[in-house]
C-alpha cells in the first residue's frame, strides 16, 4: 500500500500549545512592517507539519492537515489571528498536506488556494482521483467526503480544476510585506513534484517533506530506489546551497531543526539501503531499524510499509 492509502488515524488528542510554535524575526523601531512570524501546526496524525506565515496584516497558511479533525485544529488557530487569508500555499500532492483544502476554502472564499507550479497541481488532482476510486479497505481510509473530486456523479464534490491556481512566479509575498521564496527544480523522491521554502527575514528553509525530523521516512510502494537516491543527492544539494545561510529548518514531519538535519537523514537513507537490501525477513529489518533509530516516530506506520515494499521474503 501507497502512502496516500495508509494515512489511517493514530489517535485523536487535542492540540497542546507545545504543538504550536511560534518564531518571530524582530524590526527596528523605524521598521513599519510588523514582524514576520511562522507559527507550526504539529497534527498528531502522522507527525505532519502545517505552517502559518503572519506579518500582522495577513496570513498565508502552507498546507493543511490529512484528516479533517486536525484541519479544523489548525483552522481554528488561524481564525484567532482575526486577520485576512491570503493564500493557503500546497507543496505537494500527498494527502497529508491538502485534505483540509475544502474546510479552508469555505471558511475562507476570498484566499487563493495556489501551487507553485503545473505538476502539482495535476499530481494533487490525480492523487484525490486515485485516493476516491480505491473506496475503505482495512488498511486504506476512504477520502474526506469534502475532498472527493467533483464530477457528474459527486456534484458538490471539490473542483481541483477550477479551485486551484497556479503561481506566475518563484515567489508568494504576503499582503503587507514578507515574501516566501518557492523551490520546485527537484527531482521525484518522496513525491513526484515537491516545493520547498525559504524565507530570508526568517532565515529559514521549509523543506516539506523532502525533510523528516527523528520520523522514519516513507518508503513504501511509491517510492522506488531510484526516488531514494534522488532523495539523497537532493538533500546534499540543499545542504551545500544554504550552509552559508545557516538556516532554522523546517520538515515536513518532526520538528525544526537547522541544516544537521541533511546529515541525520542522509545517514538514515544510507543505514536503510543497507539493512533492508541484507535482510530475509520483514521482522530482521524491521527489528534493526529500529534498534538504530529507537525515538524515531511512525516505526508501525512509516517504516512498517517501507519495509514490506523493499524487502523481499522468500517462501
Amino acid at each position: 500500500m501507497n502512502k496516500l492509502q495508509l494515512l489511517l488515524p493514530v489517535g485523536l488528542i487535542g492540540m497542546l500549545m507545545t504543538g504550536c510554535n511560534v518564531h518571530p524575526k524582530m524590526h527596528s523601531a523605524g521598521d513599519t512592517q510588523s514582524p514576520l512570524e511562522v507559527e507550526v501546526f504539529k497534527g498528531e496524525f502522522a507527525t505532519v507539519n502545517s505552517f502559518i506565515f503572519s506579518n500582522g496584516q495577513s496570513i498565508v497558511v502552507m498546507d493543511v492537515q490529512r484528516k479533517r479533525y486536525e484541519a479544523k485544529k489548525l483552522l481554528e488557530l488561524v481564525k484567532k489571528k482575526d486577520l485576512p487569508v491570503s493564500h493557503i500555499l500546497i507543496t505537494h500532492g500527498h494527502t497529508d498536506h491538502f485534505t483540509g483544502l475544502a474546510l479552508f476554502r469555505d471558511e475562507f472564499p476570498g484566499a487563493k488556494i495556489v501551487v507553485a507550479n503545473q505538476a502539482i497541481k495535476a499530481d494533487i488532482k490525480a492523487y484525490a482521483m486515485y485516493m476516491d476510486s480505491f473506496g475503505e479497505t482495512d488498511v486504506g481510509p476512504v477520502l474526506e467526503p469534502s475532498i472527493k473530486p467533483k464530477s457528474r456523479d459527486n456534484p458538490n464534490g471539490f473542483d481541483y480544476t477550477h479551485s486551484i491556481e497556479v503561481l506566475d512566479a518563484d515567489s508568494l509575498t504576503l499582503d503587507g510585506g514578507g515574501t516566501l521564496e518557492l523551490t520546485t527544480s527537484y527531482k521525484q523522491t518522496e513525491a513526484p513534484h515537491m516545493t520547498t521554502v525559504y524565507n530570508k527575514d526568517l532565515n529559514a528553509l521549509f523543506l516539506s517533506d523532502l525533510g523528516y525530523n527523528q520520523v522514519h521516512h516513507w518508503q513504501g510502494d511509491d517510492i522506488s530506489w531510484q526516488d531514494i537516491a534522488n532523495w539523497r543527492a537532493e538533500l546534499l544539494k540543499i545542504k551545500t546551497d544554504y550552509s552559508g545561510r545557516n538556516p532554522s529548518v523546517y520538515p515536513g514531519h518532526g520538528d525544526a531543526t537547522n541544516l544537521n538535519l541533511i546529515g541525520a537523514m542522509v545517514q538514515y537513507i544510507d543505514d536503510y539501503r543497507r539493512i533492508v537490501t541484507n535482510a530475509k525477513s520483514h521482522k530482521e529489518a524491521m527489528e534493526a531499524m529500529i534498534e538504530l533509530y529507537p525515538d524515531y516516530g511512525e516505526a508501525d506506520f512509516f517504516l512498517k510499509y517501507s519495509v514490506l515494499n523493499h524487502v523481499k521474503e522468500k517462501y
